[in-house]
């Protein structure tokens, strides 16, 4: 479950992720040090666990494409999931900072991972200013996600529950070209939905039937399609 890289590499410099506007150029400097500082790439399969909570990883990942979630398991198989990782996400930092995982990373869907050491982490902070700001603010970003879910999760009714929840997927992966128009395709279920929003399998079925009655959202064979995006935006406050 802490997988090194295999070898396999996209050049830096070629990183398709680097075509997309809402992630910001680096530096001649910044590149030549990312070039070095990963070791390599992996593909891990739909269901497999990429971290494991209570364990120690040797190595951080950055997702080049596909998604993971990020999830805590009670001792009876009750699973919680805290949030969902797309590509350019980061995982593993907490592991190196707090020297094991709180939370659990599984593979939503075939995801393609870069894989970095999570010994040289520190060089960002030493050489490279500029990229140690950047990882404050990828945890920043975690924690403002995080509150969002909590009030989510804590205060919204399940129609807004799941309005909201649909809201931010679409809107993070608009942001990394895996929407079309009003349409995205997911690689979720039902239980995924469930497990996030704190309720069962029915009940998201059935809330999930009401948007649809509402003629707010569809949703047929993984992808999702917004019909009125100005009114589920009102549902979900």
């Amino acid at each position: 479950m802490d997988y090194p890289g295999n070898g396999r590499r996209t050049a830096c410099d070629l990183c398709p992720l680097r075509q997309i506007n809402v992630f910001r150029k680096f530096s001649e400097e910044e590149l030549d040090f990312m070039r070095r500082f990963k070791t390599g790439e992996i593909s891990v399969e739909s269901g497999a666990l990429i971290l494991q909570e209570g364990v120690s990883s040797n190595h951080l990942y950055t997702v080049l494409s596909g998604w993971a979630f990020r999830f805590n398991t009670l001792p009876d198989g009750r699973r919680q999931i805290l949030n969902f990782a797309l590509p350019g996400d980061f995982l593993g930092l907490q592991s190196s900072l707090l020297t094991e995982m709180n939370h659990s990373v599984e593979a939503l869907s075939t995801i393609q991972l870069c894989v970095f050491s999570r010994e040289r982490l520190w060089e960002f902070y030493k050489y490279h200013p500029t990229l140690s700001y950047d990882l404050t603010w990828l945890a920043a970003r975690e924690e403002q996600f995080l509150d969002g879910h909590l009030l989510n999760v804590g205060r919204r009714t399940a129609l807004e529950r799941i309005a909201y929840l649909i809201l931010h997927l679409f809107a993070r992966a608009r942001d990394v070209g895996l929407s079309s128009s009003n349409s995205f395709s997911p690689p979720l279920t039902q239980q995924h939905l469930a497990d996030t929003l704190g309720m069962s399998v029915v009940h998201a079925n059935k809330t999930l039937r009401r948007l649809h009655e509402m003629k707010l959202v569809h949703w047929r064979r993984k992808q999702l399609r917004i019909l009125d995006l100005t009114k589920l935006e009102k549902l979900a406050h």
